[in-house]
């Protein structure tokens, strides 16, 4: 019923898993993962319980290998499939003899995939095929991995979900949660190429890219951006022009006045100040 990969990123230690499937909200039902401890998959018919389980033993010290090796002798997980991630990038991975045809998993270096009710045997090699001569961060190269299983056949049964999961290999602090990327699509028609959508904007929103954001952020928020990318590009006329139009929406007149002083948001007070 669902297709996945883990991976642990070797420069960053950052740890991730993409995953899709045609179920409501897989990205509720697949994924765990806790910040410099790990991360999870769960699928086919596993225990509600069993991710949170999974990274507790992590937490206390067994090996991903010792965890998998204990599900797999569970009787009441026979039609489970599971797959674990340490922060070291230690993986293993099984499928449950009651897991759906076509099912399996492959474990590769810091990395793994897995699925079940697959369309054909060729899913899984072309994930691992990907995710290898994919470029990018790790999010882009699971996103890569994961577009390559859903043009391979994907879910038997066709689409309907996906999910993005990327947290730290160090542990959560006060100041950082851990959380690098946490994106779901929960009912589409085609939820792994929305799934790389939200990314785009994701990264457009870390990297301060004001012209991508001025055309696919809300509706309410987009002459901000157009502002902001007017003022980066010394356009100072269109500048103006977004602010007036911003100024216009109810609410956002106080709101622009609010942060006129906000050393964060420079470039708006800066325009502010000429408009």
């Amino acid at each position: 019923m669902t297709f996945s990969i883990l991976a642990r990123d070797p420069t960053t230690g950052d740890l991730g898993i993409a995953v899709s499937s045609c179920i409501l909200a897989v990205g509720r039902a697949v994924p765990s993962a806790r910040p410099g401890v790990g991360l999870v998959a769960v699928q086919a018919r596993s225990r509600r319980g069993l991710g949170h389980t999974l990274l507790a033993g992590l937490a206390a010290g067994s090996s991903p290998a010792e965890l998998v090796r204990g599900a797999a002798h569970a009787a009441e997980d026979a039609e489970r499939q599971i797959a674990v991630l340490d922060a070291a990038g230690a993986v293993a991975a099984d499928t449950g003899s009651g897991s759906f045809p076509v099912c399996g998993h492959l474990v590769g270096d810091g990395m793994s995939v897995q699925g079940n009710m697959l369309a054909g045997p060729d899913v899984l090699p072309a994930m691992v095929e990907a995710y290898a001569s994919a470029r990018g961060d790790l999010p882009d190269r699971l996103l890569t991995a994961l577009a390559a299983g859903q043009d391979a056949g994907g879910d038997l049964r066709g689409r309907q979900s996906a999910a993005l999961l990327v947290v730290s290999g160090r542990p959560a602090t006060d100041e950082d949660d851990g959380v690098r990327s946490d994106l779901r699509v929960d009912d589409s028609a085609d939820p792994v190429a929305q799934l790389r959508m939200l990314r785009n904007l994701q990264r457009a929103y870390d990297e301060g890219d004001y012209e991508t954001l001025a055309v696919f952020a809300p509706v309410g928020a987009r002459e901000l951006y157009a502002a902001l990318a007017a003022t980066r590009r010394d356009d100072r006329e269109a500048a103006r022009t977004a602010l007036h139009a911003l100024r216009r929406q109810p609410g956002w007149a106080r709101w622009l006045a609010s942060i006129a002083a906000d050393g964060r948001l420079s470039g708006v007070s800066r325009l502010l100040e000429d408009s």
